[in-house]
Parts: C-alpha cells; sequence; structure tokens
C-alpha cells in the first residue's frame, strides 16, 4: 500500500529520518510510536507528499510519488484523508460547511447529495444536530470527530491520524480510539496513527512501527512490541526514562 525505501531527510544539520524503510500493510491500522521529536509526524507528512525526502523512494499502491508534478500529485493525494492534531477546522465556518468543504472543492454534487453525505458522515462519529455550530462551540473530542468526519467523506483508502489524542482527557482519548476502530471496521480503510498513548494505542493498532534514530527500529504486530525484548523499544514501552534511551 504504503512503501518507503532507503528514504533521508535532513533540516539543515539535523538529520530526521536516516535509510529508513518502513512497508505499511493495506487495509490494517498501523501505529507509529517513539519519543518526542524522532521525527514521527515528518515521516507522515512523506507518505502523503506534504514533504519531499533529501533522497530515497515513496511509494503509493505501487506508484512512485516523487517528483511529480501539482496535478498528478493531488490525484495521488485522492486517495488520503488526515487528520490533524489539532483537526484543522476553519473556525469562520460551521461543522456543516467544514465537513462539506472537500465535496464542495472536488466534486460537483448537487446541494441535497452535499447535506445527505455530511450528515451521514457526522453520524458515522456520532454527531448529530451540531451541523449549526461554530469550532469554539465544541469541545476538543468533538473538534476530532468532525475532523474524521471530513477526512471519511470522500471514501479514502488511506488515513494518516497525526496524534488524534493529543490534548484529551483519558476518557475521550478512549473513545476516539474506539470511534477509529469502529469507523475502520465498517470502511476498511488502511491507518497510519502517529501516537505517545502507550499503552493504549496498543487495544487498537493492528501493527506497531517503533521510530528511533531516524530508523524503524522494530514493526510487528501489537503484541509483537508489546512483548519486545529489544532492550529500546521494552525502555519506552515500560515508560523507564530516568536517563536517555541507549542503544544495546
Amino acid at each position: 500500500m504504503i512503501k518507503l525505501t532507503n528514504i533521508y531527510k535532513s533540516f539543515g544539520s539535523q538529520m530526521v529520518l536516516n535509510s529508513l524503510d518502513f512497508t505499511v500493510p493495506a487495509g490494517q491500522i498501523t501505529a507509529i510510536i517513539g519519543p518526542s521529536g524522532e521525527g514521527k509526524s515528518v515521516l507522515i507528512k512523506h507518505m502523503i507528499g506534504l514533504l519531499q525526502p533529501d533522497s530515497g523512494m515513496i511509494e503509493v499502491e505501487g506508484e512512485s510519488i516523487l517528483g511529480l508534478r501539482a496535478a498528478e500529485l493531488n490525484r495521488i493525494r485522492e486517495k488520503f484523508g488526515m487528520l490533524f492534531q489539532n483537526a484543522a477546522l476553519f473556525d469562520s465556518m460551521n461543522v456543516f460547511e467544514n465537513v462539506a468543504f472537500p465535496l464542495q472543492e472536488k466534486t460537483k454534487l448537487k446541494k441535497d447529495e452535499v447535506r445527505s453525505r455530511v450528515l451521514a458522515a457526522l453520524e458515522d462519529v456520532g454527531l448529530k444536530n451540531v451541523e449549526h455550530k461554530y469550532t469554539d462551540e465544541l469541545s476538543g473530542g468533538m473538534k476530532k470527530r468532525v475532523g474524521l468526519a471530513r477526512a471519511l467523506l470522500l471514501n479514502p483508502k488511506i488515513i494518516l491520524f497525526d496524534e488524534p489524542t493529543t490534548g484529551l482527557d483519558p476518557i475521550i482519548k478512549r473513545a476516539i480510539h474506539h470511534l477509529i476502530r469502529e469507523t475502520h471496521a465498517k470502511f476498511g480503510f488502511t491507518a497510519v496513527i502517529v501516537s505517545h498513548e502507550i499503552p493504549d494505542i496498543f487495544d487498537i493498532a493492528q501493527n506497531v512501527a517503533m521510530l528511533y534514530k531516524g530508523k524503524i527500529l522494530q514493526f510487528g504486530t501489537a503484541d509483537d512490541i508489546r512483548n519486545s525484548s529489544h532492550p529500546v523499544v521494552h525502555q519506552f514501552i515500560s515508560g523507564n526514562l530516568d536517563g536517555p534511551i541507549q542503544m544495546i
């Protein structure tokens, strides 16, 4: 589905991705974990072409996305939905207008069809009768749900979640994780989730990749990573961060 091969990315003198190889399994939920500042958000931005590597290869469904013209890259991006940390809602628009935005930008559907699809998407994420509200009237969890409804609207094959539960209380975090799991079961998209929520993320992710020092240090099922004997992975999962993580 998504394959990254020998990816290098630096910002100035800081090496962020260092000969990284990573393949995202199709139709499953894959979480990317690791210490703060390791480049997890940088990694998923490469997957959708928001960032270009210094070198390496990125393929989506067998097609290279590097060096494409804008129109061709936009065609690839139509396969994706994305939920950002802050849900990236427009403050000047109400909920309906926020969710309808991609339909109005990318389709020629009639108003009645747009309305029907927007309301159905809101219902899919557990939101009814809120379409008239503005973002400053929504809780943090509701904003994430609105963002997910918008991401789902064009039936993407892939959804990227960049720390979708940041800033939420534990109850709402679990609710958002449950919602991701439910919508994935219903729609079958490929999901990639950047997360710091250890151990909660293991309850919804089928696969987990640990990013460290610019590389995927270990990749496997949630149980593989949770029970890993690798010293760095084990130290991170256990939360034993009294000192810096060291490779052994």
